[in-house]
């Protein structure tokens, strides 16, 4: 077993979120993400300001470059015309919540 750290993820390109935000913008689902990634970036913001760290920055990034990353395969999925009426409801199987 070795002592050694795990490696980190690099963390993003110091343009990463202008360009995200450059992306979403012209994207078809604009309407909906400019204003979640500004709520998500704007909370971690706040709360890089508070812990003097620049994590939360970089894990809104992170999460956005991969939902636009899966949007293709997602918009596939819903293209092919599926039919998941038959499926269970997941409060069927876990029960109601408190």
């Amino acid at each position: 077993m070795s002592a050694q750290p795990e490696e980190a993820p690099a963390p993003p390109a110091p343009a990463a979120a202008a360009q995200l935000l450059a992306q979403l913008r012209v994207d078809r689902r604009a309407s909906a993400w400019v204003p979640a990634f500004e709520r998500d970036w704007a909370k971690a913001l706040e709360d890089s300001r508070h812990t003097y760290s620049l994590t939360p920055l970089y894990d809104v990034v992170r999460a956005w470059q991969l939902r636009v990353a899966a949007a293709p395969a997602v918009d596939a999925y819903m293209d092919s015309g599926r039919d998941e009426s038959g499926f269970v409801a997941l409060d069927d199987v876990l029960g109601s919540r408190r």
